[in-house]
């Protein structure tokens, strides 16, 4: 049995991870959880019948020796706690956004070593079904050259939600709807789509009391030479998750809000056929991030994978603040948006 842990009992622990983790107790065994709230780690560990509770996550490390540790922390204690984590032998799967900056990434991926153990992030939009269906018919040329996407994530947050003292805060979440929440979708963008090459963007604080923005839209070329256009709100009523994908011949569209099956996917091409139906979720991503761990591979969406998307992240913001059109090869140890998603600069 994989032994697990999971860190932070919120809302996120419980309705998403503790779900996907009852679907592989085969295989899988929480032994113990971790908050700073004793009275709620004890709630959450009785509710899950859970055997351990514990308000240190160091004690618990040395206490339990888990072989994966599930963060659902906040964003800006992630960098830390997975370092941690990696440095005691477990593999970690944390929550979005891994890090708030690419400096903290490569920090986390120093933690690793070659075999493991790994860092992987929750973006569970790659691996329903009709993602694996597009990401195979891309790889093998079916619908032609990719050639223009549209990404847009038009949610809906009221100043309520911003009240949790860490949201919408540079120095504790990163950055706003570009950081949590449009990261979603763009990194499904990407993992279609392959490597990003340069990105012109817009960031504005429209109507939410935030140090971050509340919306960003973004123009992207690929080093394929497609073209995209991204589009992050927290201030649309109507909700949709939607993404487009045109190619030289055919068009996939993808409407949903927070996960989808395959009848959310559709296209006008009879080449559009997925074999299988698994919608998209933790319940997918943990059972391939099991896989992996128990073949002692490097997990999808970690390392590379999972640094891509926070650089694309960073190349928006950085564009915005400065301006000027900045490319992925821009972003290194060097250059100001490599430590800080605002690069010092505000809104």
């Amino acid at each position: 049995m994989i032994r697990v842990a999971v860190v932070g009992t919120g809302g996120i622990a419980s309705g998403c991870h503790m779900p996907a983790l009852a679907a592989q107790a085969h295989r899988a065994e929480v032994v113990a959880a971790v908050d700073v709230d004793a009275d709620r780690v004890k709630a959450f560990a009785a509710e899950h019948s859970i055997p351990a509770a514990y308000t240190s996550l160091t004690e618990m490390l040395e206490a339990e020796r888990p072989d994966l540790v599930h963060l659902c922390t906040p964003p800006f204690l992630h960098a830390e706690q997975a370092r941690e984590c990696l440095e005691a032998g477990a593999w970690v799967w944390c929550e979005k956004p891994l890090a708030l900056s690419l400096a903290q990434v490569d920090t986390i991926a120093a933690a690793e070593s070659e075999a493991g153990p790994y860092c992987s992030v929750v973006f569970q939009h790659r691996f329903g079904s009709g993602a694996r269906h597009l990401r195979a018919l891309t790889a093998d040329g079916t619908l032609g050259r990719p050639l223009v996407a549209q990404c847009v994530t038009a949610w809906f947050r009221n100043d309520a939600y911003f009240e949790v003292p860490w949201r919408a805060k540079w120095a504790t979440e990163g950055g706003g709807p570009t950081m949590g929440h449009g990261i979603h979708q763009f990194d499904l963008l990407l993992s279609v789509f392959g490597e990003w090459s340069e990105i012109r963007a817009m960031a504005g604080r429209l109507a939410r009391h935030t140090e971050t923005e509340d919306v960003s839209m973004a123009i992207v070329r690929f080093a394929n030479g497609a073209m995209a256009s991204i589009t992050n709100s927290v201030l649309s009523p109507r909700e949709e998750s939607y993404l487009r994908f045109d190619y030289e011949q055919a068009t996939v569209e993808l409407r949903h809000l927070y996960g989808y099956d395959n009848g959310n996917w559709s296209s006008e091409s009879e080449l559009w056929s997925p074999p299988e139906n698994i919608a998209s979720g933790h319940h997918a991503q943990l059972d391939e991030l099991l896989n992996s761990l128990e073949r002692g591979e490097r997990p999808a969406v970690s390392g590379p994978e999972a640094r891509a998307t926070m650089e694309l992240a960073a190349g928006l913001y950085a564009s915005a603040l400065t301006g000027q059109p900045v490319k992925r090869s821009d972003l290194t140890p060097g250059h100001p948006f490599y430590h800080g998603m605002n690069g010092g600069l505000s809104l």
